[in-house]
């Protein structure tokens, strides 16, 4: 048999698109009130759509925003959608309101609900060998594809979820570490779903004061996953994130980008957030 592949299985649903705005409040300011009230409501109008949009086959695909706090942006909009095409199509959509003159961009991040399913992935490479199936086979790809589609029918639910519609949000990308001491890509298959499934029962003890969605960015976006994290209570945020660090996946072979957290904001809500008065 030729060597086993190194890399998990993984389900991919929805696109997810993170925007990030400072409102350039002088300019805005500067308005009158009757100019201030219309380009905030239209773009409030546009938003309200977004809330409550599905695609074609009834699965969410929706936007929300976020009134961030501290300085590294004002403005957060969240977007899943079922596809590039039409995470791109909302990102035009808002450029297209008169409000876009009064938001400058700072950042942005790109990526897609990812599952990982390293428990199903050791068990269906170790099925696939006992039966001598050669990997990359077609006999190998068939069977694969059909663990795919059984795992994504059964999840359907976790790859295109609704937005909740917890207070807060919290969002950071990660990567693993690939240096020369510690490589996350080099450990075998077997470590890599040990610790997973430790750090995976981490976030199990929180399950009912966060609610946690994945996405991979790898090709997409400059670090390898993005976290959102939603609750009632921010105080969870840090609890959560500290207990992880002491986990081995954390704590030797995790890295972390730069942290945003905000409070949920309704479409309705659009204008007086502009107006700083949330």
């Amino acid at each position: 048999m030729a060597e086993l592949p190194a890399v998990p299985l993984t389900l991919e649903g929805a696109f997810v698109l993170h925007q990030m705005f400072r409102i350039r409040r002088p300019a805005w300011r500067a308005l009158d009130d009757s100019r201030r009230q219309r380009i905030s409501e239209s773009a409030a109008h546009l938003l309200a759509s977004f809330e409550e949009r599905r695609a074609p086959d009834g699965r969410p695909a929706q936007s929300a925003a976020y009134s961030m706090i501290g300085h590294k942006c004002d403005l957060l909009l969240l977007h899943f959608r079922e596809s590039l095409e039409d995470l791109h199509s909302a990102e035009l959509s808002l450029a297209r309101e008169e409000l876009s003159e009064y938001l400058e961009p700072v950042h942005s991040y790109l990526s897609v609900v990812e599952l990982g399913l390293y428990d199903s992935t050791i068990k269906t490479y170790g099925s696939l060998c006992e039966q001598s199936i050669q990997p990359h086979s077609q006999q190998w790809n068939a069977a694969i594809a059909e663990v795919l589609d059984r795992q994504a029918a059964a999840m359907k639910p976790r790859l295109y979820p609704e937005i909740p519609s917890a207070k807060y949000l919290c969002f950071y990308p990660m990567d693993r570490k690939r240096g020369e001491e510690k490589n996350w890509y080099q450990a075998p298959m077997s470590d890599r779903q040990r610790m997973m499934h430790d750090h995976g029962m981490i976030g199990r003890r929180y399950a009912d004061s966060v609610r946690q969605v994945i996405t991979g960015s790898i090709g997409f976006d400059d670090w390898e996953w993005g976290v959102d994290l939603f609750a009632d209570d921010p105080l969870v945020f840090k609890k959560l994130i500290y207990e992880m660090r002491f986990d081995e996946v954390s704590a030797v072979y995790a890295l972390f980008g730069a942290f945003y957290v905000g409070l949920r904001a309704a479409a309705s809500e659009l204008p007086r957030l502009l107006n700083a008065e949330l």
